[in-house]
């Protein structure tokens, strides 16, 4: 028997703020994160999208601060909110039945910079032992289950920028396949660093729009000339929906569809025909066993760089029709990276949820290449299913399809 996956819980930390609410509320109004950051002085680039008001190392559930990097922090912090959320009780549980999947695109990466930097001024007996620990991908996973005594599968997933979307994907796998009852499944990243921001700006990828940085991130505005830098983490809560239903769990929606796919291109470019980001959403579209008039909403990929809104929305044009209904919340958020795609799954669920559709942010002129229906304001619609793409570097591309319940 094919089981049901439903979403049960939510947590989002990110630049539109901490928690589930408040990030809506700022998405749905449409307004920017995007600002100057002292860290990075003198770079190219100088601002990023950061999350505001976080103090990981006093808030429950997370172990100290001094001995976890913060896109670790920051994916406890989400994944907290999550649980009690879903009303769940770690006490309760059957622990060998719960699963933890993470993704995340660069790990640890401001342990490690740090971390090069003691070692070439004060030498190797003052690197931290703690290190390791800190900086592999894999350990946002592993601190979530040893704070939350998870026994089942824990994975940590690695696809770039579609890592959260991949994890969720692969979190509802192992609900159908049997391996697990619940799922903690999202993604977190924190590379707001002066490293990545340079190689991001070497890479001409980066907005340069830095006298009015709040204007930067613009998906498929004709003016977009870039992404803007962010961090954040987004978790959601996936269970088998008799279990949910066994103990009277609310069920914010189904997750229904999971579509992957490969560009095989190049190492950073997207496939100019799109037809990577179109095989992942038509699989996830077969999945959900839903059809493109179904969709009633698209949360787009929509990096706001020049070559990633249009392909992606031609590919959406394609699948869905002339007129779909498309938005990318990075105008207010910049781009989480790994975490985007978990993140911007939890605004999915939220529209399908509230009937809300959240808008483009800084969307001025739309690129005339795309046949889409592109909202600058939040719009009231009754939406029965809906789909989030994720498109990393690598070509590795992923599709969501949430359905109401």
């Amino acid at each position: 028997m094919t089981r049901t996956v439903v979403v049960t819980g939510l947590g989002l930390v990110t630049p539109a703020g901490v928690g589930v609410e408040d990030n809506w509320s700022r998405v749905l109004a449409a307004r920017p994160t995007a600002a100057v950051q002292p860290e990075l002085a003198g770079l190219p680039v100088d601002f990023a999208c950061v999350v505001p008001d976080l103090d990981g190392a006093t808030r429950p559930g997370t172990r100290r601060g001094d001995r976890l990097d913060r896109f670790q922090v920051l994916a406890s912090v989400a994944a907290h909110e999550a649980v009690e959320d879903a009303k769940l009780d770690p006490a309760s549980w059957d622990d060998h039945r719960v699963a933890v999947v993470v993704g995340t695109g660069a790990g640890g990466v401001a342990t490690l910079a740090a971390q090069s930097a003691v070692l070439g001024e004060r030498g190797p007996a003052a690197v931290s032992p703690f290190t390791m620990t800190m900086s592999m991908p894999n350990m946002a996973a592993g601190q979530l289950a040893i704070e939350f005594g998870a026994r089942g599968p824990s994975l940590g997933v690695s696809t770039a920028c579609a890592s959260g979307a991949t994890a969720v994907g692969l979190a509802r796998d192992l609900i159908r396949s049997g391996a697990a009852d619940i799922v903690i499944a999202g993604g977190a990243e924190a590379a707001v660093t002066p490293l990545h921001v340079s190689v991001f700006a070497r890479m001409r990828a980066l907005s340069r729009r830095g006298v009015e940085p709040s204007l930067a991130s613009r998906p498929f505005d004709v003016d977009r000339d870039g992404f803007v830098m962010a961090e954040g983490a987004g978790m959601l809560v996936l269970e088998d929906e008799r279990h949910a239903r066994a103990r009277g769990a609310r069920v914010r929606a189904h997750l229904t569809g999971y579509g992957a796919s490969t560009d095989a291109h190049h190492v950073s470019t997207p496939d100019p025909t799109g037809g990577g980001v179109e095989r992942a959403m038509r699989a996830a579209l077969a999945d959900a066993g839903v059809t493109p008039a179904d969709i009633g909403y698209v949360n787009a990929h929509g990096t706001s760089t020049p070559l990633n809104d249009v392909i992606e929305g031609e590919a959406i044009a394609r699948v869905l029709g002339a007129g779909a209904v498309v938005s990318s919340t990075k105008g207010v958020t910049g781009h989480t990276l790994g975490a985007a795609g978990a993140i911007e799954a939890g605004y999915t669920v939220l529209a399908v949820e509230r009937d809300r559709l959240p808008p483009n942010a800084n969307l001025h002129r739309p690129d005339p290449r795309l046949d889409l229906d592109l909202p600058t304001v939040a719009r009231d619609s009754a939406v029965r299913a809906a789909m989030s793409n994720s498109i990393g570097f690598g070509g590795q591309n992923a599709t969501l399809v949430v359905t109401a319940p």
